[in-house]
């Protein structure tokens, strides 16, 4: 009797075990099947550079040849607007975004940067003066330093370590993508109320779109979540972080101190000035070649839809390959690329120069963030990109400003390509000179 209870014990454990198991079993299942939020993060950074970002940078200069006819601006001037943006705006409050972001989380900061990018273009609709123009400039770069690169590059890198190379291609397609709609949504705009009300549209719509993204979907770390980065689970987050050792702040002086921080500004610095000048002058450049405003808009659409291609291969080749030897190799190819406008009387020279100098573009801005986090960690990302971007973004907004200064005293763009390939070509070999060493890696 004894032995018969005994039994029909162990067989009710047996069973209750297998029920257990099962699940267990079926709910790992069920989490392994859930979708990581990191990948929302992606959506929302995906969203900041189409808006902040894809479209000021690159339909902004669609607006130029309307500020030359209705206000009388120069070549120079329309493009000195956001150089002195960055310099008196820009520059000093880039580095403080940085700290910011470290220190109170990079939605906040995105938010604020969106509302100054979506007033801007509001108010730069009524402009009817160059200190007007110049005025929101500054405020619309403030906005756009802000909600754009510095802050989502390091918001995918808080989420992301093993598929960062992949998240961060993914979310730049953001930014490739609204190159390709802008230049033909802000023709489209101008064309059908005027270059005044087109402003106010697309400047409502960053607002519209990007607010309840920011409020909604957007948060700094997946610890704010009890997550780790890539998707892990984890109740004991809150007390890992609190027995985690501090980072000291010498971090960020450390990593300043070494030569793979000045190689990866340098080579940044330069690449990134001859992306600007392009990108800034290319359509101004076609109609000189005697192409039409709609022709001259298709090829930058047909170069910013190229960048795609960049954002989402070298996403995959930076997951896989050594990224500073994969970063020098697309901007020697940018760069060799500058060669083929001096041809761009023909066609199809314009057709090939759009693929190659596109899809390495794509490349470009994802590449720079990857890079560094390889070589000196996340601990203090936020302020060492801060650095890194405020110092390329003197070649961004600084080239295209020399270009146009080239134009005005030459009538010709030629001088400028050749110095701006020249520089590419410096900046690809200050890459490839980056170190493999991680003395100053911190993680």
């Amino acid at each position: 009797m004894f032995g018969r209870r005994t039994h029909g014990s162990h067989l009710f454990l047996e069973r209750k075990i297998r029920l257990s198991e099962r699940q267990g079993a079926f709910m790992a299942s069920h989490q392994s099947t859930r979708i990581f939020y990191g990948w929302w993060i992606v959506v929302a950074a995906f969203l900041n550079l189409f808006f902040a970002v894809g479209i000021i940078f690159y339909g902004f200069p669609v607006f130029y040849p309307a500020f030359v006819e209705s206000l009388g601006f120069t070549r120079a001037q329309v493009t000195q607007g956001f150089l002195l943006g960055f310099l008196m705006a820009g520059l000093p409050f880039g580095l403080l975004a940085g700290a910011a972001i470290d220190r109170i989380g990079a939605r906040r900061v995105i938010l604020s940067g969106t509302g100054l990018v979506g007033i801007s273009l509001l108010l730069m609709g009524s402009m009817t003066r160059l200190w007007h123009y110049e005025l929101f400039c500054i405020t619309e770069v403030l906005g756009y330093v802000l909600a754009g690169p510095i802050a989502n590059q390091v918001l995918v890198a808080h989420w992301f370590r093993v598929r960062r190379g992949r998240a961060m291609g993914y979310a730049y397609l953001g930014l490739g993508l609204g190159g390709v709609v802008s230049p033909l949504l802000v023709h489209f705009l101008m064309r059908s109320f005027g270059w005044r009300h087109a402003l106010e549209v697309v400047g409502l719509l960053i607002l519209v779109v990007l607010f309840p993204v920011g409020i909604w979907i957007t948060r700094s770390t997946p610890g704010e979540m009890d997550l780790l980065p890539d998707g892990a689970d984890s109740s004991g987050l809150r007390e890992e972080k609190n027995n985690a050792p501090v980072t000291p702040a010498s971090g960020v002086g450390a990593a300043i101190r070494t030569a793979n921080f000045w190689l990866i500004l340098t080579g940044s610095t330069l690449v990134m000035g001859a992306i600007g000048a392009v990108i800034q002058h290319f359509i101004l450049f076609l109609e000189d070649q005697g192409y039409s405003a709609i022709t001259a808009t298709r090829f930058s659409t047909a170069l910013l839809t190229s960048s795609l291609g960049g954002r989402v291969v070298v996403g995959y080749l930076a997951d896989r390959f050594r990224k500073k030897n994969t970063m020098a190799l697309f901007y020697a190819l940018l760069s060799a690329s500058l060669l083929l406008l001096s041809m761009a009387h023909q066609p199809m020279a314009v057709w090939i120069f759009a693929l190659i100098f596109g899809f390495s573009m794509g490349a470009d801005y994802m590449l720079i963030p990857l890079v560094t986090a390889e070589c000196f960690g996340t601990a203090s990302l936020g302020k060492l990109l801060a650095l890194i971007i405020m110092g390329y973004s003197l070649g961004q907004w600084g080239a295209p400003w020399i270009a146009g200064r080239i134009f005005d005293s030459h009538h010709s763009y030629e001088l400028a390509w050749k110095i701006m390939a020249a520089a590419g070509l410096f900046g690809a070999t200050a890459i490839y000179a980056v170190s493999d060493r991680q003395d100053t890696k911190q993680v």
